[in-house]
C-alpha cells in the first residue's frame, strides 16, 4: 500500500507545475488510468469470452426447445456445444473478477487519512459530501465540486444504462439453461449503473475521484471493445438513417 501512495505523491510532485495545489487530485485521476491501463488485458479477455456466448446463443436456444422434456439430454448437448465451440459456460467472469483486488486496493488507498490537507478546488480530498454540505451548502465552494462529480456520474451512469438494457434485449442473460429470476435481474441490472451516485456521495473526495475515473474508463472501455456490436435499436434502424 505504501508503495502506490509513494507512487502517487511522485506523481502529485511531477503536475505540481501544471496543476498547483489540485495535483494530489490530478496524480489519482491520472494513476487510477494507468492501473486500468495495466489491467486493460483482462478487460479484453471479459469480452472476449462475453462475445463468444453471444455467437452461440442461437445454437443454445435452438438445443433448449429441441431437448425440453429430457433435462439430462440437453444438459449434455450443451456441454458437447461448448467443447465443440471452445467456449466456457462461465466465459468472461474470471477476468472481471481478477480485476477486484485492484479496484480494491485502489479504493483503500484513495480512502485513507494520507489525504488530508489535499484539496480539489475549494474541497478538501479527505472529506465527504456531508462535510461540504455542512459549510457551504449545495452551491457552496465544496459543493460546487460534488456537483460537477454527479453530473459526470449521471452522464455515464445515463449512457451504460442504455447499453446495458440493449445489450440485454440482444442477448438474455443464458447460462445454456433456463436462469431462475432472469427477467427481474436484467430489469435490474441495468439501473445498478445509477449506484456510483451513491457512492460517490458517502466516500471521502479522494475515493470519488478514482470511482468516477475508473467508472468513465469502464464505460468508454466497454464502448470500444463492443464498438462491433449493434443494439437492437440500431440494428432495426433503415440503412438511410445510419449512414
Amino acid at each position: 500500500m505504501n508503495v502506490f501512495a509513494s507512487l502517487v505523491e511522485r506523481l502529485a510532485d511531477l503536475l505540481q507545475p501544471l496543476f498547483a495545489t489540485t495535483a494530489t487530485a490530478a496524480a489519482i485521476v491520472l494513476f487510477t488510468m494507468l492501473v486500468r491501463l495495466a489491467i486493460h488485458p483482462l478487460s479484453r479477455a471479459s469480452a472476449r469470452g462475453q462475445k463468444a456466448r453471444t455467437r452461440i446463443a442461437p445454437e443454445l436456444a435452438a438445443l433448449r426447445k429441441k431437448h425440453a422434456k429430457n433435462p439430462e439430454r440437453l444438459k449434455k448437448a450443451v456441454l458437447e456445444l461448448h467443447a465443440r465451440e471452445k467456449v466456457s459456460p462461465f466465459a468472461g467472469i474470471l477476468p472481471s473478477l481478477l480485476q477486484a483486488p485492484a479496484f480494491l486496493l485502489m479504493y483503500h488507498l484513495f480512502s485513507g487519512d494520507r489525504m488530508a490537507g489535499h484539496t480539489l478546488f475549494a474541497a478538501p480530498l479527505g472529506d465527504h459530501w456531508a462535510d461540504a454540505l455542512s459549510h457551504g451548502g449545495v452551491l457552496g465552494p465544496a459543493g460546487r465540486v460534488y456537483l460537477v462529480l454527479f453530473a459526470l456520474v449521471a452522464a455515464v451512469a445515463t449512457f451504460t444504462y442504455r447499453r446495458t438494457k440493449a445489450q440485454l434485449a440482444a442477448q438474455p442473460l443464458d447460462l445454456g439453461q433456463p436462469t431462475p429470476g432472469a427477467g427481474a435481474i436484467a430489469k435490474v441490472m441495468p439501473l445498478l449503473s445509477f449506484a456510483t451516485l451513491i457512492s460517490v456521495a458517502v466516500v471521502p473526495l479522494a475515493a470519488a475521484l478514482y470511482i468516477v475515473t475508473s467508472t468513465a474508463w469502464t464505460a468508454a472501455e466497454r464502448a470500444f471493445l463492443f464498438r462491433d456490436q449493434q443494439g437492437p435499436e440500431e440494428a432495426a434502424a433503415p440503412v438511410a438513417t445510419r449512414a
